[in-house]
């Protein structure tokens, strides 16, 4: 992906309409172009993109499938989204290890945040008491 594309995903504050602009482009599609394939006309495109509305669930699937990311990256920014194209031409047990690293700080970031819910819960417990 290009620098460009990294400020809109790379930061944890990257929302909705930011990663779907980023991996739009990274792909090089023009918003038009975009919209055409989804079926939709380019103002629902750019409504979604400058976070004014959202896609419904039909679209949301096809938007993943044709932006090759998963739905939850469209929607939290955790998941699969778009490759690198550093990636691809990194020796194989590399991209493995990145994929792997991937994962694991996804998880640590579930588990972090499970870890608020069961704090709050715990708080709420101790003030019932």
């Amino acid at each position: 992906m290009t620098d460009a594309a990294d400020d809109y995903f790379g930061n944890d504050a990257a929302t909705f309409g930011d990663r779907v602009t980023a991996a739009r482009e990274g792909l090089g599609l023009d918003q038009e172009l975009f919209a055409r394939k989804l079926g939709v006309k380019l103002k629902t495109v750019r409504g979604w993109e400058q976070d004014l509305n959202e896609p419904r669930a039909n679209k949301l699937q096809m938007m993943a499938g044709m932006l090759n990311v998963s739905i939850m990256w469209l929607l939290t920014g955790e998941g699969d989204g778009p490759r690198d194209a550093e990636d691809d031409a990194l020796p194989a047990d590399m991209g493995e290890l990145l994929a792997d690293l991937r994962r694991t700080r996804a998880d640590m970031k579930d588990l972090t945040d499970r870890m608020g819910r069961m704090e709050k819960r715990l708080q709420a417990m101790v003030k019932a008491i």
